[in-house]
């Protein structure tokens, strides 16, 4: 009979946890490096005392948002390429609820993040509890049902013996390449306390191996047969490949054929941004370079990448009519998008089988595709120079919006209120420039992941960081936490409009706490800035998109500007913190916020409208086909409509 352990669920749980290994190439490290934890009633008394009494080799981090602390969870496992993760425990109700956004950012980025929120009394005799949702029709139901639907594993545990199935499926989930995201195990509060006999060997020491799955012979052949058949083929450099550290592959293979790519957001800056076949962000939020190559390309060839609508311009940009797609992907369902060739298996594996086998046909791109690839790259790179070094004078610079707005008047109001007229692409450009060559950017939502995409170089393996699988606004302050505590030699700088700041920074007082150093650049223009840009540029007015007061006498939010001193702010949890005005100040408060041993923010006014506009794009978004607005009228008609029926396919 076996030998058991008496412990609690809750005491089983981290004593499980503190077990579990991960290997990939023959390195192997503990899967969980700790938890984040806001405790409650719910859990304080389950998960928390566990932890107090035996946290074993794992250390708890106090949040202060339990949204914030997952995106610090994420962040950290991102940086980690998902070889290692964190935990997050809530109590149940509104502590359950406000990690449901993170879970799905983690889902929808394929990070892997384990989720234990408290739950409601499994037995329901004290019912309804203290932040208990009642349904008329189920008494099943708890707030906790709600991650059902952005996890990639759900669970309950009502008994004690529950949790080791639970607990296996949640690893095997965890740790699978095709299929990672956020897992979600339910912790009802009477149960977390209840004591049952475990058998000893499920705390055994289990290493998960994350292998190499080797796409089959037969792909590998088709896949050779239609690389030869092209002319004109571009790669896309996805996620995927990072994850898989196959970066050298990739940029081995990309030179040995002559073979030029484009990065999506989860791939950018793995390769750095000087390679001769690197052109930079593709698609909705490419640059000039990969977006020039990628109108013509006759084969493109997706190497783990979900191929997102900003990935293929809402399957709009591959303009070519012999264009095919050749899909490299862990995951079947991925590979199968685009209607492509899918050669199923892990990136790594995939191109060392896919060279063997293409290299004893001779095959390379012609001299005059080449040719055509370095005249795009110089251009691209002689676009973010000027991007980089643009000076506002007020003639010169005409945003790529509707007649009815009125630019000039908006940015004169704004510089009278600030004294400030930094462009936003000069201001990223400064940043670049002054920056250490290993320092991590991070970023999430509005404007800035498509000007970072179009336009950041990244200068070093690993320091670009942009979550934009669900472009979570709040994301950037508190992952920043997390990748700091991933690579604690670096510096981290959040890149976040004040609009996202706003939103979530709840952990930028957990990095003082925990004195873990982070850099909060932040851009005000005073506005939803992306969102109003993409209003008035389909013909709308400026419509709930700028941070305006009530206007009496309209009754509407078209008022002066709301100023906000968001230094100020940063310095009440005792960040350091500058407000600039001018390029001078800003490069002099980069330099001083490097000598700083705690967390510091950069306050930077920016011109509305700065922000860089799109290089042969096109992004498919609901204008409304009939309005009292002709300038949306004539949008639909002339722009949105002509391309929407071009891109109807797949």
């Amino acid at each position: 009979m076996a030998k058991t352990i008496r412990l609690t669920v809750a005491q089983a749980l981290v004593k499980f946890l503190n077990n579990q290994y991960v290997e990939f190439d023959g390195k192997e490290n503990p899967m969980f490096a700790g938890i984040f934890g806001i405790f409650g009633h719910g859990n304080v008394v389950g998960l928390g005392q566990a932890l107090e009494q035996d946290p074993g080799h794992l250390v708890m981090h106090m949040g202060r948002n339990e949204q914030g602390m997952a995106h610090a969870a994420m962040g950290y496992a991102k940086q980690k390429r998902r070889k290692q993760i964190y935990a997050c425990t809530s109590s149940v109700g509104p502590g359950a609820a406000n990690m449901v956004t993170a879970a799905a950012t983690a889902t929808a980025n394929c990070i892997p993040v384990l989720f234990l929120p408290g739950d409601t009394y499994a037995d329901r005799q004290p019912d309804p509890v203290l932040q208990q949702m009642e349904q008329p029709n189920s008494l099943s139901v708890t707030t906790n049902d709600a991650f059902k639907a952005v996890c990639k594993y759900w669970d309950r545990v009502t008994r004690p013996e529950i949790l080791m199935t639970a607990c296996i499926n949640a690893m095997r989930v965890l740790t699978d390449p095709a299929d990672t995201g956020a897992v979600c195990i339910a912790l009802p509060q009477d149960v977390e306390g209840e004591a049952w006999d475990y058998p000893e060997y499920f705390f055994q020491k289990r290493v998960h191996h994350i292998d190499r799955v080797k796409p089959s012979e037969r792909a590998i052949r088709e896949a050779v047969e239609l690389i030869r058949r092209k002319k004109k083929p571009i790669m896309i450099f996805g996620g995927g490949v990072k994850y898989s550290e196959a970066e050298d592959t990739f940029r081995k293979f990309a030179e040995k054929y002559g073979i030029a790519f484009g990065e999506t957001q989860a791939g950018k800056g793995t390769i750095t941004w000087e390679h001769p076949l690197n052109l930079g962000g593709l698609g909705e939020t490419g640059g000039l370079g990969a977006n020039t190559i990628a109108a013509d390309a006759d084969l493109v060839i997706g190497i783990g990448t979900r191929y997102t609508d900003f990935t293929t311009s809402s399957k709009w940009i591959y303009q070519n009519p012999e264009v095919e797609y050749l899909n490299i992907n862990v995951s079947k369902f991925h590979a199968y998008k685009m209607d492509g060739l899918q050669v199923v298996g892990d990136a790594g594996a995939a191109l060392e089988m896919l060279d063997e086998a293409l290299s004893a046909t001779g095959y390379h791109v012609s001299k005059e595709y080449e040719a055509e690839v370095k005249a795009a790259k110089e251009a691209y790179d002689k676009e973010v120079d000027r991007l980089y070094h643009i000076e506002y004078t007020g003639e010169d610079f005409v945003p790529e919006v509707n007649d009815d707005f009125d630019f000039k008047a908006a940015a004169k109001e704004f510089i009278e209120l600030t004294g400030c007229s930094l462009p936003q692409t000069t201001v990223l450009g400064t940043v670049n420039e002054c920056i250490d060559k290993d320092a991590i950017i991070v970023g999430a939502s509005g404007s800035l992941p498509g000007d970072l995409q179009r336009a950041w170089r990244a200068k070093s393996v690993g320091s670009y960081h942009v979550e934009y699988g669900f472009s979570c606004m709040g994301y950037e302050v508190n992952a920043a936490l997390g990748v700091k505590m991933a690579e604690p030699e670096r510096e981290v700088y959040a890149l976040v409009g004040d609009y996202a700041y706003m939103m979530l920074h709840s952990e930028l007082p957990a990095s003082i706490a925990e004195g873990k150093k982070i850099n909060v650049i932040l851009f005000d223009n005073m506005s939803g800035g992306c969102i109003n840009n993409l209003e008035v540029g389909h013909g709308q007015g400026s419509y709930g998109t700028e941070f305006r007061r009530r206007n009496a006498k309209t009754g509407q939010l078209d008022g002066s500007f709301v100023p906000v001193d968001f230094a100020m702010n940063a310095r009440s949890y005792g960040c350091v913190a500058y407000t600039v005005h001018t390029i001078e100040e800003l490069k002099a408060a980069i330099e001083d916020a490097k000598k700083q041993t705690v967390s510091t923010l950069i306050d930077v006014k920016v011109l509305p409208k700065t922000m860089v506009h799109g290089y042969g794009d096109w992004w498919r978004v609901g204008v409304a086909q009939v309005s009292e607005n002709e300038k949306v009228n004539e949008c639909y008609e002339k722009v949105m409509k002509p391309h929407y029926d071009a891109a109807r396919k797949y």
